[in-house]
């Protein structure tokens, strides 16, 4: 039986800055490549990661919004073991220069060197649909709340 929370697991998404996001090519072969959340990390169902408008996976998005993400936190310390997060969702592409600017951190510039003015420039936002998690003591299902 499950005893984490949604909060329990956003928490733990917050300290984690790389994910794998994974699309499909709907033609039944799935792409998954690490992204970096960007310290964007108020986990409140909605995840953001910034790209730019020419690539494939806005391609595979655009052509199949199911998408898959993949956090992994490391075992602790003291033997604890890590924590694994599956959440399903839906993908859509921004093209609003002021929600680039409203997710826009330090730093990004190194990839997007012109900041939000930087040419397609696009955010993806996935919405959770499902989160899963297992950490080697207890895993299960938890509700992702109304937004």
């Amino acid at each position: 039986m499950a005893t984490m929370t949604f909060e329990d697991l956003a928490s733990k998404i917050k300290k984690i800055d790389f994910c794998m996001l994974s699309t499909t090519d709907g033609m039944r072969r799935i792409f998954s490549r690490p992204m970096s959340n960007n310290g964007d990390v108020e986990y409140n169902g909605d995840s953001w990661f910034f790209s730019y408008e020419h690539t494939r996976k806005i391609g595979e998005i655009e052509g199949v919004d199911d998408v898959l993400l993949t956090f992994t936190e490391p075992p602790g310390l003291l033997g604890k073991p890590g924590i694994f997060i599956a959440i399903q969702g839906k993908a859509s592409i921004v093209r609003d220069n002021a929600t680039f600017k409203e997710h826009w951190v330090s730093g990004l510039e190194r990839w997007f060197p012109e900041g939000a003015e930087t040419p397609d420039l696009v955010l993806i936002k996935v919405s959770a649909l499902s989160v899963y998690y297992w950490d080697g003591e207890d895993n299960g299902e938890v509700a992702v709340p109304k937004r």
